[in-house]
């Protein structure tokens, strides 16, 4: 899964891997020390933060890759986009993120010879911001709420005008684009229309016996 804060990438997951299976792996969020720190003081701690997910998602897809069908809530590619955020911010300095770049330059490289973990199919939950803005207020995480930080707000803006410009260019992988904002997924006739995309991009991607 791939897709903005906010735009359902755990739900869609979990409806996925339920139908296909398999285990889901998730984005370390609730249990992550370092992020209601980063959303204090970004400066402090965007290098940390960045440098956990990086590690978490790394170990996250060795685990995941022992098994057909498994589901990850985000994937290790759009981990730049973060990254690139909080250098243009001001809250990684050129070291850091060049730093950062080496790392994720190297663990990418450890994952491409390997059909086993890269993944078959990127789906991309494209949403408006308003939709997603919503959601993250439903969702009540104390420190993502623009009420609590106004500064977010832009922060948001500028994070789903990456978002939308990273999925143009997106060539990793076969993709999949789903508009979040159109199913509701505790409607049964919405997830079965979701899971048919789904089931026929994957379907489409396997080789044709000759």
């Amino acid at each position: 899964m791939a897709g903005m804060i906010g735009t359902g990438k755990t739900t869609f997951a979990e409806l996925i891997s339920s139908r296909l299976g398999s285990e889901i792996y998730y984005e370390s969020v609730g249990d992550n020390p370092i992020l209601p720190d980063y959303y204090v003081n970004p400066k402090r701690w965007a290098f940390p933060l960045q440098i956990y997910f990086l590690n978490t998602r790394f170990k996250t897809i060795r685990q995941a890759s022992k098994a057909q069908d498994n589901v990850l809530d985000r994937s290790l590619y759009e981990d730049l986009i973060f990254a690139e955020l909080n250098h243009e911010a001001g809250n990684m300095s050129k070291l850091e993120f060049e730093t950062y770049k080496d790392l994720l330059e190297t663990l990418m490289r450890e994952c491409a010879p390997s059909p086993d973990t890269r993944p078959d199919l990127l789906i991309y939950l494209d949403s408006d911001l308003p939709t997603a803005l919503s959601r993250i207020k439903n969702r009540g995480r104390d420190y993502e709420q623009v009420e609590n930080h106004p500064e977010l707000f832009d922060y948001y803006k500028t994070l789903h005008a990456k978002y939308q410009e990273w999925i143009k260019h997106y060539t990793k992988t076969p993709v999949l684009i789903i508009d979040s904002t159109k199913y509701d997924l505790h409607d049964p006739q919405d997830a079965e229309k979701v899971l048919s995309q789904v089931k026929e991009k994957l379907l489409s991607l396997e080789p044709v016996a000759v």
